[in-house]
């Protein structure tokens, strides 16, 4: 969401954060995979570039999001959030690697409750149209 936002070294470091997310919990599932495929399909600039191999660490890659605009964390702390409530299952390990990432791009507690409801708006909607094309 929204990732269209960033330049295209912050996409390749956004997607090495995304790949650490789905890697954290062990095996990624195929929502995961699903979602990894998604958000590479946003993007475009780099689809042909990335393989899906992490380039550095989860602690040099945050670094490097730390010394970005606001927008950009935001952006990034926004589809990190998407990215653990995609299956629906509570992972500690998730939520301690987002504090981390919240802290450490400090991302205020205030920002972090808008950005969460925002995925939660935007998955009640998507739920709901579902609903509608169904009946």
């Amino acid at each position: 969401m929204f990732l269209s936002l960033l330049n295209k070294k912050e996409m390749l470091k956004f997607m090495d954060l995304a790949i650490y997310m789905v890697d954290i919990d062990g095996e990624p599932t195929d929502v995961e995979k699903r979602l990894l495929h998604k958000l590479m399909a946003e993007l475009e600039p780099v689809k042909d570039e990335y393989t899906f191999r992490l380039t550095d660490t989860a602690e040099n890659t945050i670094k490097f999001f730390k010394e970005s605009n606001p927008v950009v964390k935001n952006v990034v702390y926004l589809n990190l959030v998407m990215i653990s409530m995609q299956d629906d299952l509570y992972n500690t390990t998730e939520l301690l690697f987002l504090e981390k990432i919240q802290k450490e791009l400090d991302i205020s507690a205030e920002k972090r409750r808008e950005l969460i409801s925002v995925v939660y708006a935007e998955r009640d909607l998507r739920e709901k149209t579902i609903r509608i094309l169904k009946n």
